[in-house]
């Protein structure tokens, strides 16, 4: 039986913002999903962490059903103000912030910036590129070219090759849904993978958390983890060793197992 319970709308930091409600016992849970992930195709992910949380999962402007429009600024400061207002126009308290990749990168620019209504970060592979950094491994091209042809109507067998480990029900929910992502916040988000900084928000973050890292995701590498190590000693961390970027949907199990183990919460 599914534990979702609704779609809400919620007017924050100047749009308005769509997420979708788990319901679950125990502490706030808030999702941040990643680049090209409306917030549906979190919820075999949300369905499992309701057995200990209560789960909101949320559409980035410019993706899903939140606000999308010409010109939006999409950035990632645009995105942590649109958290961080969330949470107080809310009045939410204590909350885990559950970011990837993208998502990831928001939740730790929101902790370094205000913090106080956050209890934990669970962060899973996020980029580490930046200034003077290597670049993101994904070009901007695969995510414009898988966009287009979702806008023009796209079946799940048509986006296998480029999601090939994917469950059918994964890819038909990406090929619902992946229309809905705006090039032109896709496109200022990737830039941003280079031009944002997250590195000095890590040197100031003081929440405690997760940085769970893909082994096979080319994204996050050894010499990372030692640099993030000094930055933020209290983030613990662990590597989904057979999982690529998209760690959940490369190895469910492994994920859940590890975040369990942290949480020290079943995850089965």
């Amino acid at each position: 039986m599914s534990s979702f319970l609704h779609g809400y709308h919620v007017r924050a930091n100047g749009v308005r913002l769509h997420l979708l409600r788990y319901g679950g016992q125990g502490p706030r849970m808030l999702v941040l999903p990643g680049i090209t992930s409306p917030a549906i195709t979190w919820g075999f992910v949300a369905e499992r962490l309701t057995r200990h949380f209560d789960v909101h999962v949320l559409d980035f402007r410019g993706r899903g059903l939140s606000s999308s429009a010409p010109g939006m600024d999409a950035s990632l400061d645009a995105m942590a103000d649109d958290v961080l207002d969330l949470l107080e126009v809310q009045g939410w308290s204590s909350v885990t912030l559950l970011g990837h990749s993208m998502g990831a990168r928001v939740a730790i620019r929101a902790a370094s910036r205000d913090a106080r209504r956050l209890d934990r970060l669970l962060l899973i592979d996020p980029p580490v590129s930046g200034p003077g950094r290597r670049p993101y491994p994904v070009p901007l091209s695969w995510y414009v070219d898988s966009i287009r042809m979702a806008i023009q109507g796209i079946t799940a067998d048509e986006l296998r090759p480029y999601a090939p480990t994917w469950t059918d029900e994964q890819l038909q929910l990406r090929a619902e849904w992946l229309h809905t992502c705006s090039e032109e916040a896709v496109a200022q988000a990737h830039a941003g993978f280079h031009g944002d900084d997250i590195h000095a928000d890590l040197a100031s973050l003081q929440t405690p958390g997760l940085l769970m890292t893909a082994g096979r995701g080319g994204v996050v590498f050894a010499e990372d983890l030692a640099e993030i190590e000094t930055l933020a000693p209290h983030l613990r961390q662990c590597t989904a060793s057979d999982a690529g970027h998209m760690i959940p949907w490369d190895d469910e199990l492994d994920f859940h197992r590890l975040l369990g183990e942290y949480l020290e919460v079943d995850l089965p």
